[in-house]
């Protein structure tokens, strides 16, 4: 009778990448030799916060790894499948011993999958150990040390690639076991608008935003156009893996000691914390991905307008910085955290729409989704937490004050360029004559403003700001704030 080789198997989830993997890491420490596994999951490709354009960066990461690997004579095993068939046909042919993967601050359906994985694994005699990721910590109660526990994780030694070919499953033994399954094809057209995925090209935008395009990253931060080239675009490689936070912090150190530059490097280092702070927060507020982490919200109740969501949705609300943000989003998937900002709080406060009626559609349009920042991000931008300051963007004033020669929204909303500058901001103040020498019609070239926004701001701002008094958001908030709130708060802020 033939026995069957004992295996580790690595489970790649949002890590994708070889350097600073604890899951591959471990692995190689495990004695059996290892196969790397990513399963392109039934479950996620047919859930609404994702995209052709997830699933292409993901392509396009799995690429790159395989030809990092090819030295090492193996590759990642990719299939289209629920993973517990993959590991019942795994089962057919090896013994799986052990199974390697990092702690995923996911959504529910990613939440309840592991759930009964784990119990998969039990009933198997399958040891599964999931690792910390970035610093973020399951099973906290409050926030008590936790900024002194990631900064000491950041500081340590990252996890190095130290292997051989007789360390893995081998190319050939793969492609055999690949005829069991469905596999899934990792080619992916060409398309300019989107950053591409892999550690490789992640490394380069990494080294010319720390070369020199840091150099104005706080001037230009909030502007919607120079901000896509002073800052580092390293948002889609954190959020999928490609690099991890450690190896992006400890090289910004490293810049940061002997750069002339060093307080932009030390606001980026900040946002570093900020992006685990949120994702820790998530991580122990899951129910934030359906309901306002304040349940004092709860009764909050907006209408929904079909409408509305489309204008908003297409660009076509008769705001030019709105427009041009969301289709740019749309096209490229990015635009800065201000422009996100202001795009939910045009939703939620100005249209007086739910936040959980944008939440599809941006998640399905940024590259980087991540569901650790967007889940908390759209309910402080929608004003319900009752611990943040009520912010309401006013489109116009932002348009004004970060694209003041209105080149982004030229860009972005070109039936408006011909216009004169003031104009591109608020078409909607031309008059017949000045439509007429323009060759412009509000209306037919661009729509009208689709609500009075002084009088939905006002109205937003009464309701919101009364609700901040009601006991139940009290209560709530100070419950929040007991979680959430870390110590150090200031250190954590400042530069360094």
């Amino acid at each position: 009778m033939n026995t069957k080789e004992n295996i580790t198997v690595v489970w790649l989830k949002r890590d994708l990448r070889l350097q600073d993997n604890e899951a591959i890491y471990n692995a190689l420490q495990s004695g059996k030799r290892v196969l790397l596994l990513y399963v392109f999951e039934n479950l996620l490709l047919k859930d609404p916060h994702y995209s052709e354009r997830h699933w292409n960066f993901i392509k396009q990461s799995l690429e790159d790894i395989n030809q990092q690997l090819v030295n090492y004579k193996t590759k990642v095993l990719c299939v289209h499948a629920d993973i517990f068939a993959v590991f019942n046909q795994l089962q057919s042919n090896y013994k799986v011993s052990n199974v390697f993967s990092h702690q995923e601050t996911g959504l529910l359906v990613t939440f309840n999958r592991d759930k009964e994985f784990n119990r998969y694994c039990r009933n198997n005699s399958i040891e599964w150990i999931e690792n910390i990721n970035n610093g973020v910590l399951r099973g906290l109660l409050d926030r008590e040390d936790w900024f002194e526990k990631w900064e000491n994780y950041m500081y340590q030694s990252q996890f190095p690639l130290e292997a051989s070919k007789e360390d893995f499953i081998s190319t050939e033994e793969i492609e055999k076991l690949s005829n069991y399954f469905q596999t899934s094809d990792l080619c992916t057209e060409k398309d300019t608008n989107f950053q591409y995925g892999g550690t490789t090209t992640a490394w380069k935008y990494a080294n010319s935003f720390f070369e020199s395009r840091h150099e104005k990253y706080m001037f230009h931060i909030s502007k919607p156009e120079a901000s896509r080239t002073s800052c580092s675009r390293l948002s889609p490689y954190i959020a999928w893996g490609n690099l991890s936070i450690r190896e992006v912090f400890q090289k910004a150190k490293d810049v940061k000691e002997n750069t002339q530059n060093s307080r932009h490097l030390g606001a980026f280092v900040s946002r570093l914390r900020w992006q685990a702070h949120f994702i820790q927060k998530f991580e122990m507020e899951c129910t934030m991905e359906n309901a306002s982490v304040n349940k004092g919200y709860h009764k909050l109740k907006k209408t929904i307008s079909e409408a509305y969501r489309i204008a908003w949705e297409t660009g076509q609300t008769g705001f030019p910085l709105v427009d041009a943000s969301m289709r740019c989003l749309n096209t490229t998937g990015y635009v800065n955290f201000r422009m996100r900002a202001m795009l939910v709080s045009f939703f939620t406060h100005i249209l007086w729409q739910p936040w959980q009626e944008a939440t599809h559609h941006l998640s399905k349009q940024f590259l980087d989704f991540e569901p650790g920042i967007h889940f908390p991000q759209l309910q402080m931008q929608a004003g319900e937490t009752g611990i943040n300051n009520l912010r309401i963007y006013n489109p116009i004033k932002n348009g004004q004050e970060h694209d003041p020669d209105a080149v982004f929204i030229k860009k972005w909303v070109p039936e408006l360029a011909n216009l004169a500058t003031p104009f591109v901001h608020e078409p909607y103040l031309m008059t017949p004559l000045d439509q007429q020498f323009s060759n412009f019609e509000l209306g037919k070239d661009y729509p009208k403003p689709i609500v009075d926004i002084k009088e939905n701001r006002k109205k937003a701002s009464d309701i919101l700001w009364n609700m901040k008094k009601n006991s139940e958001v009290k209560k709530e908030s100070l419950r929040i704030l007991k979680r959430h709130t870390i110590r150090n708060r200031s250190r954590m802020l400042r530069d360094e």
